[in-house]
């Protein structure tokens, strides 16, 4: 019997790890466990409150087991490198992110534990290629299979736009555009409460990052000004802040407004045309001089996903982007398939096959 870890250290990584568990519990080989991070959020701006019972409570009526230890496996399965790798002893690492957009935090914290090995698998070319341009093919073993993540887009069945629709409310005759900013740098600061002048042309869904609710990385002025605007306008979605899967929201919607977050990737992913909003790129640089973004906003989809430099080009970036033209239609082609590989909903299958080999099974 193998004994596995899936090291969940914040509630959101549990997209990227699920499609793998679901392919290895069917293995009898494999005896699976979850550990939970603290994932804290802060309570009037001093306390930090710990989240990790309440995600223990709904993973357990799920069935999921659930253990505090974190050495003793036999492999450990992560959506970001381990924040101390020492403590899970002798194991098989296997890497696979989080999000597939384009912040180098994703190897970075893999490369800078240099006495630690993992197995990374990569979404699609792209960042192989990027990969190889800093030299660090061999920092660890990186296999091409597509990201498990993206799975349930193509999950036959896996979502029903009109019954989501009705469920959360909005005008099913109207188009729907998804507003999903990061936290940190975030176009939530440039944009502010523009976004309102999308309605009542469309329906707004707004989807915020986890840290724009906890207070502890980004104010919550973040999500304030957006619980008022959902609460006056019937066109308008407010996620809530418990609901960590973006992927239904994304489903439904006709567009979506980000900034450097990872879902205008996924967006690319499931073959829609999404808008970005440039960010100042000459500031986003790590502590070690490192560029935050494998590529620079101004260049990154280019050409298929239309560009916001401010808020006055909101609703031109809106109109384009629900009518794109043949050539940014081909242009989001050409792009998805350097990013992505293998977008059928089996790679999940391909990271467990990948795994069985190393395992040696």
């Amino acid at each position: 019997m193998i004994k596995v870890l899936f090291d969940l250290k914040k509630e959101y990584y549990f997209n990227s790890l699920y499609p793998l568990y679901k392919e290895m519990v069917k293995d009898p080989n494999y005896d699976i466990y979850f550990r939970i991070g603290k994932d804290q959020k802060r309570f009037l701006g001093i306390f930090l409150i710990n989240e990790k019972n309440r995600i223990a409570e709904w993973m357990k009526k799920e069935g999921y087991k659930l253990t505090d230890e974190r050495a003793g496996f036999d492999l450990v399965v992560c959506g970001d490198a381990f924040k101390d790798p020492e403590k899970y002893g002798e194991c098989i690492r296997v890497h696979l992110d989080h999000g597939v957009g384009i912040k180098t935090l994703r190897i970075r914290n893999i490369v800078k534990q240099k006495d630690y090995h993992y197995h990374v698998f990569l979404e699609g070319q792209y960042w192989y290629d990027y990969i190889k341009s800093l030299n660090w093919e061999d920092k660890a073993d990186f296999y091409i299979t597509g990201l498990p993540k993206l799975d349930p887009f193509f999950w036959v069945g896996e979502y029903d736009k009109d019954s989501l629709v009705k469920k959360i409310g909005i005008d099913p005759d109207k188009k729907t555009v998804l507003y999903a900013p990061s936290y940190k740098p975030s176009c939530i600061e440039h944009i502010k409460g523009r976004i309102a002048e999308l309605l009542p042309k469309y329906n707004l869904v707004i989807k915020l990052h986890p840290y724009s609710w906890g207070g502890k990385y980004a104010s919550h002025s973040q999500h304030r000004y957006y619980e008022i605007l959902a609460k006056e306008n019937s066109s308008v979605f407010l996620i809530e802040k418990e609901d960590y899967d973006i992927y239904p929201y994304m489903y439904i919607s006709d567009t979506l407004i980000s900034d450097t977050s990872s879902v205008i990737n996924e967006f690319l992913a499931m073959g829609k045309h999404g808008i970005i909003y440039e960010l100042p790129y000459e500031k986003l640089n790590h502590s070690d001089g490192m560029s935050v973004l494998s590529i620079d906003p101004k260049e990154w989809l280019l050409g298929a996903f239309p560009h916001m430099k401010s808020p006055d080009d909101l609703i031109p970036a809106v109109e384009q982007a629900l009518n794109p033209t043949e050539e940014m239609k081909a242009k989001l082609e050409e792009y998805r398939n350097y990013f992505f590989t293998g977008l059928d909903g089996r790679s999940g299958i391909r990271v467990k096959a990948k795994i069985d080999e190393i395992m040696g099974k």
